[in-house]
């Protein structure tokens, strides 16, 4: 079994936990917390991947740093990931909590890629077109690439908007060759 497949089954028990509780907002503060921790620390996702740390070791570890921070579900949930030799999915289950929270939530994470950094007018107009075309919240996440000479590529799930002027050259330049031949 594919380790999304399985951290998708520990997310989901752990949002019916968080709902039978009702804190799941709570835990998805720690799941968001713990994603971000574990991002700016790839030596603290070895520890946990790796199969010759001990269970006592990585527990530790989990405990000092997130112990007082995270709700006790979340401390509870570790232990037991840690308790039963799933250590290695505690990241990928944290991420898979994320997306399911925002599936659950109807929040769409939208990505758009610009030559230079989007105003503030242009970022509200394409969180409102998005909006009204996911017809729920969106979370967008902005990246620059100078390479696009121009205008932006916006990837909204598996749907992606290109209006770069780098793209429209490259089809340009397509175009002349196939006519020219």
């Amino acid at each position: 079994m594919s380790e999304i497949t399985v951290a998708s089954r520990y997310a989901k028990s752990l949002i019916d936990l968080a709902e039978e509780k009702n804190n799941l907002e709570a835990i998805k503060q720690d799941m968001t917390f713990f994603v971000e921790t574990l991002k700016a620390n790839t030596q603290l996702q070895a520890v946990l991947r790796n199969p010759i740390i001990s269970h006592d070791k990585k527990l530790k570890v989990l405990q000092g740093i997130f112990s007082g921070k995270v709700d006790v579900a979340t401390d509870a949930f570790f232990k037991i990931m840690v308790d039963k030799s799933r250590a290695e999915l505690l990241y990928p289950t944290a991420g898979e909590f994320i997306n399911q929270y925002n599936l659950k939530k109807n929040i769409v994470t939208a990505t758009v890629t610009s030559a230079t950094a989007l105003s503030e007018a242009n970022r509200l107009q394409i969180i409102n077109e998005v909006k009204a075309l996911a017809g729920g919240e969106v979370i967008l996440k902005e990246k620059v690439d100078p390479a696009l000479i121009g205008g932006f590529v916006l990837k909204v799930g598996d749907r992606q908007i290109d209006t770069s002027v780098a793209t429209s050259l490259k089809n340009l330049k397509k175009d002349f060759t196939q006519k020219v031949i």
